[in-house]
Formats: C-alpha cells, structure tokens, sequence
C-alpha cells in the first residue's frame, strides 16, 4: 500500500470532477451514479465528528443523523468523502425530510493517510468500513457496465448522470481530469428487469425511486450522453 502513518488535519478540499460530453468508452474505469444533494466531507477524529461542505463550512448539527451514524462506524477515525442526499420516510430521494450520506471515497482510516491510494483500494476499504452502518450512511456503488449503459442506466431512472473515476488513479484535491461527470438530459432508454437485476447499484436506485426492476422500465423520450 501507498498510504503513510500521517492523519490529514484540518479541512481537506474535495476532488471535483470535470464534465464530459460522453462517458469514456475505454476499459479503466469505474462508473458511479451522480446523486442529487450536497458534497460531504465527514471527519471522525478523537475530537469527535464533524461534517464539512465543499467549501469548508461546517454542517455537522445540520445532518444530526449522518453525524451520528459515522460516530458509530467501527474505527478510531476517518474521513469520508460523500453525497448527502435528503430522503422522505421511505427512502425516496425526494423531498427534503431525511438526510443520507451516499458514500463514495475513504481519504483517511484509523491514521492512515489514503489519498495515494488507488481508488479501487479505497473503495474496497471503504466498503468494509459501512458494512455494519445506520442507514444514514450507504455506499456508493459501483456500476457494473461499461460507462454509455451506465449512463442509460441513470437516464432511465431520472437521475443526474454518473461520474467515471479512473482506476489506479489518487486522490486529489481540486478539478481532476480522473473523475469525469457526464450529466443526464432526458430519459429515453428502455432497461430490462434481468439487466436491472444484475446490478446492485441501479437495484439500490431503484429501491429508493420506487421502481420495480423486475418489471424493467421504459420511456418515450430519448437520453443523449451529448
């Protein structure tokens, strides 16, 4: 591993993706859902648990339940980097009621500086951090297609669009030309159920829509990556 024993401190700007007209076609990388909400930075140290916006204000008596549920994780401290997404009693991304963290990066473990880490590795290490989370912490998953049925996908299912992170890449804070977000227009794409249902990050969307992936879902109008 390419991490060192030297814990980040104080406030650590967020890597920020550039936009892109279409998701890399080319193996390489991994493609996750873009979620609607609030960039997060949320920090557990022995002074407690504090939750940062992208720009440094911190939010952390905003998320009480966020702040809670990474108070809890089994570790002695970390930095987590996430979406907030607000929630409605049942898990539907929709109104402004309960607030969830969409997990996505792990910069810093139990000391353990990660940045220079591959994100597959911190990805890995930040799944086995929230196995036994609240539900006001998820990960975000993985999208197991190549980058344009992945970006359908997200279509389909009224999303924002995805964001392409380039593997073996590190973490940096500031615009990065390794996480590439490709924003959604309309949806338009017909999904199978069997397709769905191979996928556990389009099922947790789904879940959280209201859809059901066994029945597939279709629109008339069109989704263009352009």
């Amino acid at each position: 591993m390419r991490s060192h024993r030297s814990r980040p401190t104080g406030f650590i700007a967020p890597c920020l993706p550039s936009a892109a007209e279409r998701p890399p076609a080319e193996p390489g990388w991994i493609h996750e859902i873009k979620h609607r909400g609030h960039r997060v930075m949320a920090r557990r140290s022995s002074a407690g648990v504090r939750l940062f916006t992208r720009n440094g204000l911190d939010w952390s008596e905003r998320y009480p339940a966020i702040t809670i549920a990474v108070g809890l994780l089994r570790c002695r401290s970390c930095l987590i980097d996430g979406q907030a997404v607000a929630c409605d009693e049942d898990g539907l991304p929709r109104r402004r009621e309960n607030v969830v963290l969409f997990a996505f990066d792990l910069l810093e473990l139990d000391g353990w500086d990660l940045r220079r880490e591959p994100i597959e590795t911190r990805k890995s290490l930040l799944a086995k951090l929230l196995e036994h989370a609240k539900s006001a912490l998820r990960l975000s998953e993985d999208v197991a297609e190549a980058g344009d049925v992945a970006f359908r996908y997200a279509c389909e299912l009224g999303l924002d669009g995805i964001v392409s992170k380039r593997l073996g890449s590190s973490y940096r804070s500031g615009r990065s030309r390794d996480w590439l977000m490709t924003k959604a227009r309309r949806p338009g794409w017909a999904l199978s159920g069997d397709v769905l249902a191979e996928n556990t990050a389009i099922l947790q969307m789904c879940d959280e829509l209201g859809f059901r992936a066994e029945d597939g879902i279709e629109h008339d109008a069109g989704c263009s990556p352009h």
